[in-house]
């Protein structure tokens, strides 16, 4: 199936930052290559404030209208989100679909959702977006066949019955508080066996799961694609000194994510406000890293999650053209696709551990075989001595404060 020909159409406030402004844009027509569209044409109005009815000038419509005659153009998306109103008007006057960013990015989330969970959470975000839209989209929505903006619910089902909506919101959100349960059981299970966690967070497409698949060794989809991972997966791995970590992935932040986006993955991104320690993936050849950056730190903010200990990944400098300039620290700058970098990520965690832990030293007789296991696979240990003369076992390492291991090492 031809990709399908797209114009897209933005308009630039006063006070919107130039920059902010094009990485948005190059963003959008990222969003749209990975949707299965091909962007013909940019086109763009500054605007003291958006048009009430229309989003965009009339003299800017007659423009529009005739680059869509002309290169056969089958969608419009817009850059902003639009309400109803602007929805029908833009649709009839237009005479093309239209959709906006935030529909765009719910339809891409419910064509990557893999898992139940996943599907129910972007079909919830998508009712929600829909219902006070659905008198604004116009005649060709209802003709339905494939194309961007249009996976997921069925707009003439949505258009008939408002009632039916409401309900199945009601239902999936039924659904889903037995999957959030789940999921805090699972979380206080890992929580009581004080397994050390570990989240990989960061822009969309930075890298996040080539990263955790070469620190697992596992196949989770990498994909040079916005988004590639919706479901969050964790996996154990097993630092140099023998400490056991749970690693999860986590889903791509991105800057202007739809609210009901947020509203509806709240369970899948409480995985990283339950961490110990995060690692902060960014593309370090993106041109917008910085802005990138940002949007994450706002979103961990947003999470109640800033405060948790952080080391900041450059990822790709197999791509750079120069040198990266941190503006977060600590931080390290790597390729995931190089194992010696690999090492390099995971002896630095480790160090990081060390430094934020407190040190013991203890001694064991050789019965403590089970404490001294234990030692090993919940604390970083750095040295096991036997003494044959005492018949006692020297071990020493640090811990986390807070570790239960710290009162019974204290009796």
């Amino acid at each position: 199936m031809a990709d399908e020909k797209i114009v897209v159409i933005a308009v630039k406030k006063p006070n919107q930052d130039e920059e902010r402004f094009a990485s948005s844009l190059q963003e959008l027509t990222s969003l749209s290559h990975t949707a299965g569209g091909d962007v013909k044409q940019i086109m763009t109005q500054k605007r003291d404030r958006i048009h009430p009815a229309t989003y965009i000038g009339s003299g800017k419509i007659k423009e529009i209208r005739s680059i869509i005659d002309e290169l056969d153009i089958d969608l419009v998306i817009s850059n902003d989100e639009l309400s109803a109103g602007q929805l029908r008007n833009l649709a009839s006057l237009l005479g093309v679909r239209i959709i906006d960013r935030s529909q765009l990015i719910l339809d891409i989330f419910a064509m990557r959702a893999r898992t139940k969970e996943g599907k129910l959470q972007v079909e919830l975000a998508q009712l929600e977006y829909a219902l006070p839209r659905l008198r604004g989209q116009g005649v060709e929505m209802s003709k339905l066949g494939a194309g961007i903006g249009t996976r997921g619910p069925s707009e003439t089902k949505l258009e008939t019955d408002q009632r039916h909506i409401r309900q199945r919101i009601y239902d999936i959100k039924k659904r889903l508080e037995t999957v959030v349960k789940q999921r805090e059981q699972y979380r206080k299970r890992r929580k009581t066996k004080d397994v050390f966690q570990i989240a990989i967070v960061g822009y969309t497409n930075a890298g996040k799961s080539t990263l955790f698949n070469r620190l697992t060794h596992s196949n989770s989809l990498e994909e040079d694609q916005l988004f590639a991972t919706l479901d969050p997966l964790t996996r154990k791995i097993q630092l140099p000194a023998g400490l056991q970590v749970l690693i999860t992935d986590t889903v791509g932040f991105l800057q202007d994510l739809p609210t009901a986006l947020i509203a509806a993955f709240k369970s899948t991104l409480e995985e990283v406000t339950e961490a110990d320690f995060l690692l902060h993936v960014v593309d370090g050849s993106h041109p917008d890293q910085d802005q990138q950056q940002d949007t994450v730190m706002q979103l961990l903010k947003e999470l109640n999650a800033q405060s948790i200990p952080m080391l900041t990944v450059y990822n790709k400098k197999d791509l750079l053209k120069q040198d990266v300039i941190p503006i977060n620290q600590p931080h390290l700058v790597i390729s995931a696709y190089e194992s010696s970098d690999v090492v390099r990520l995971v002896s630095t965690i480790e160090r990081l551990l060390k430094e934020a832990w407190q040190r013991y030293n203890v001694k064991l007789d050789p019965d403590q075989g089970k404490l001294i296991h234990q030692l090993e696979k919940e604390t970083i240990v750095e040295h096991k001595i036997f003494d044959e003369m005492t018949n006692i076992f020297q071990v020493y390492g640090y811990m986390r404060h807070d570790h239960p291991l710290n009162r019974i090492l204290e009796e």
